[in-house]
């Protein structure tokens, strides 16, 4: 943003992630067994973590055209 706001988005498309400026990652799942922070920082960051599933797919959606 021009004007210096934050947006905080929340989606599923990998071509909006692989566009931010910053990510966090969840690990899936409810209760105890979810919502817990496997990552933040930068997409390229993220594509690199092989602990994380979004990573994994961020990471082949990167390079595919």
């Amino acid at each position: 943003m021009d004007s210096g706001h934050t947006v905080i988005c929340i989606d599923h498309n990998l071509a909006v992630l692989a566009h931010a400026d910053y990510a966090i990652d969840l690990v899936p799942g409810a209760g105890s067994a979810g919502g817990q922070l496997v990552f933040s920082g930068t997409p390229a960051d993220l594509a690199e973590q092989k602990d994380s599933v979004t990573g994994r797919f961020l990471a082949d959606a990167l390079v595919s055209p």
